[in-house]
């Protein structure tokens, strides 16, 4: 069984007043909590590897994680934002066994989450610094649960 944490990147400000490239676009200060939060978050679970997109926003929300966990960050063009459910698919069928933390953004979590479920879904929460805990069996979704961004009211 494969345990994917597939978490959307922290606050990192709004796209449209940022001045640069997007993908160089940092997490804001309350984005950097959210990421300091998460090793807590997801303390309950074993952690083979971290992947995340290219972007900044992306690393730096694993970035604490992966210190934490003694783990390197993997960049992967398929969790890079606007990538196909096939690109998203194909890489969770080539993760096999494992517990993976993928971050990513919101389009591709939901290509991830639909292709797993093979249906079109409804809406899903996708807030900034989110977790969704997707376990996964033989290329289809076996269970499912959504952690809210860490510091966030219930």
């Amino acid at each position: 069984m494969t345990v994917l944490l597939v978490v959307r990147h922290a606050h990192a400000g709004d796209r449209e007043q940022w001045v640069g490239p997007d993908e160089r676009r940092p997490l804001t200060k309350k984005g950097r909590a959210q990421a300091a939060r998460l090793v807590d978050l997801l303390a309950e679970f074993e952690v083979d590897r971290v992947l995340s997109s290219h972007y900044l926003r992306c690393l730096e929300t694993v970035a604490p994680l992966a210190c934490e966990r003694r783990r390197s960050i993997e960049v992967h063009p398929a969790l890079a934002e606007g990538t196909s459910a096939a690109d998203a698919s194909a890489l969770v069928a080539e993760l096999g066994s494992v517990t993976a933390v993928l971050c990513t953004h919101g389009d591709v979590i939901w290509n991830v989450l639909v292709g797993l479920a093979h249906h079109d879904g409804d809406d899903l929460p996708m807030s900034k610094g989110s977790t969704w805990v997707v376990e996964e069996s033989d290329g289809r979704l076996a269970a499912v649960r959504y952690l809210p961004p860490p510091g966030a009211s219930a």
